[in-house]
């Protein structure tokens, strides 16, 4: 099952859409032990629990990689962007899954057409970064959730961002595409602007923060065949993870560059 979500949910947001055989085998390996995907306790992330009471909204929602999980568990699950496709495909996806309920939104989320206290859980991932008044769009995300809805929040992280402002074509960072970077303070003082209390604050995603360099290097497009750079990338990661200290060396990776920040925060 993983497998089947890290294909769907990497075309929408950091990495091609299928994968060579090694590239499933090690997001596999390497997504869960950044804590995504806990199937044996029920967690889309550590910390971030889902079962079939929870009602969830997926803001920015892709091609539903994250809902499926959600879907999986059986809750209701809201999955609502500003483009009328992914939602459709999202909506399709979890189509297969036991939720209870689907509920599709094509919204800019200013304002989410839900009413107030209508979620429990609310996932926003890598979506920040593309939004022009963040605290308006946070203000929205707690105004539709429940007193002690749980939040997972993600951005990508400003090490990685401003290697990329120095390789990636301008187009990278200009509308609709990434029009901020978040320092890690500025990301925290967001979420508590918000009136949120920040339960688990983390990072990962070290793999990702090197391929997306290479990526430009190769000057291709997100489809397969990849270039051999990355194919060699991925083979030598998959090899460090592998070995007996493989983890906890891409814990200090993950630390020190990774490709994304992770929040877990409550509503009061």
């Amino acid at each position: 099952m993983i497998k089947r979500i890290i294909r769907r949910l990497l075309g929408r947001n950091t990495a091609p859409a299928e994968l060579p055989v090694q590239q499933e085998q090690l997001q596999e390996c390497d997504t869960h032990l950044s804590g995504w995907f806990r199937e044996e306790t029920g967690e889309l992330f550590e910390g971030f629990p889902i079962c079939a009471e929870d009602s969830i909204l997926d803001i920015g929602c892709g091609g539903g990689g994250y809902a499926h999980f959600c879907g999986s568990r059986g809750a209701e699950v809201i999955v609502a962007d500003i483009d009328a496709d992914k939602v459709a495909a999202a909506e399709s996806l979890l189509k297969s899954t036991a939720a209870r309920s689907v509920i599709p939104l094509v919204t800019d989320a200013n304002p989410i057409p839900l009413e107030d206290g209508r979620v429990n859980r609310v996932v926003a991932m890598e979506v920040l970064e593309h939004v022009a008044d963040p605290a308006q769009f946070m203000s929205e995300l707690v105004r539709v959730a429940k007193p002690g809805s749980l939040f997972l929040i993600t951005v990508p992280d400003t090490v990685g961002e401003n290697v990329q402002k120095k390789i990636a074509p301008p187009v990278y960072f200009e509308h609709p595409n990434h029009i901020r970077i978040f320092e890690r303070d500025e990301f925290d003082q967001l979420i508590r602007d918000a009136g949120l209390i920040i339960e688990r604050r983390t990072e990962y995603g070290f793999y990702w923060s090197v391929w997306w360099f290479f990526f430009w290097a190769c000057k291709q497009d997100l489809s397969p065949p990849w270039h051999p750079l990355l194919n060699s990338w991925t083979h030598t990661w998959n090899t460090l993870l592998s070995l007996p200290d493989g983890a906890r060396i891409k814990k200090a990776l993950d630390e020190t560059m990774p490709k994304s920040q992770v929040i877990v925060a409550r509503k009061p």
